[in-house]
């Protein structure tokens, strides 16, 4: 995608990453974690202006959970509420293959998931390795099932990754890339990284953009600027402004929704971004 893409209009997808697996209610009280409570954000955030919901499980205790009992709830409860375009997190610090595996055996299994590209670090002891052995695992595994890939890119390196994947594996089309920015072995925040990246994708590929914290406005603005998709949540941010919590993750979806409008692009209705998916 392109600044032509921008130009001429195209439709944004917008997705919601509610819950995540890393903060919880002491973050933020309104952060969702129950399946209840999360397919409610989810409808809330269909309502504001989402196409995708980007889930993760949490256990009763609010702990993050790779149990497939828990996604399937969830995806349940999302499901029953909304139209929205279903993706499961595979992301798993620290966590084995099979364990990751889990998101992808709900009944019906998601139509997207993500593929994080490659080894990174976060805080002071969250480490994954995702190595070229799990991420083709988890890889085939997708596409035996139908799944469409979001593949995760933490940083410049995982553009390699991204290409050598495409070298591996017949990856259907058009292929689709999360660009993360944010701390840890994440790429630094800045709009000269976003271009960078942007720019370095293969051709034909679709991106998203994803800024952590007070880079999720910023960097997601621009995304919108160059012809690319955003995803904003709680799971990203938990604030709407400086020092300000963020009310619910339709809050943040409605902002980028009308920042969306006011930049020329509508958001993508949950159909609208199945035929861009080629879902």
């Amino acid at each position: 995608m392109a600044y032509d893409d921008y130009l001429d209009g195209e439709k944004v997808i917008i997705t919601a990453a509610l819950t995540g697996g890393v903060h919880g209610k002491e973050a933020n009280p309104n952060l969702p974690e129950t399946p209840a409570e999360i397919g409610r954000a989810a409808a809330e955030c269909e309502e504001a202006g989402a196409a995708v919901v980007h889930l993760h499980a949490r256990r009763p205790s609010g702990e993050r959970s790779f149990d497939r009992e828990r996604f399937q709830a969830i995806t349940d409860e999302v499901r029953s509420r909304t139209n929205l375009v279903v993706q499961h997190s595979t992301g798993g610090t620290g966590a084995p293959l099979d364990a990751r595996r889990q998101s992808l055996r709900t009944d019906p299994p998601p139509e997207m998931a993500s593929l994080d590209m490659g080894p990174l670090n976060r805080y002071r002891h969250l480490t994954s390795e995702n190595t070229r052995g799990t991420i083709d695992a988890l890889y085939d595994e997708m596409a035996e099932k139908g799944i469409k890939p979001e593949m995760e890119v933490f940083n410049d390196g995982h553009l390699n990754e991204v290409r050598d994947l495409l070298e591996r594996r017949d990856v259907a089309e058009p292929v689709y890339a999360t660009l993360i920015f944010g701390g840890g072995t994440t790429a630094p925040p800045s709009p000269r990284n976003l271009l960078n990246a942007a720019d370095h994708l293969p051709d034909g590929t679709l991106f998203n953009t994803l800024g952590f914290g007070r880079h999720q406005l910023p960097l997601t603005t621009m995304g919108i600027l160059l012809g690319g998709h955003v995803r904003v949540g709680l799971e990203d941010n938990v604030y709407y402004d400086r020092g300000e919590l963020a009310e619910s993750n339709a809050q943040l979806v409605a902002r980028t929704a009308d920042l969306a409008r006011t930049l020329g692009r509508e958001p993508a209705t949950p159909d609208e971004a199945r035929e861009i998916l080629g879902i």
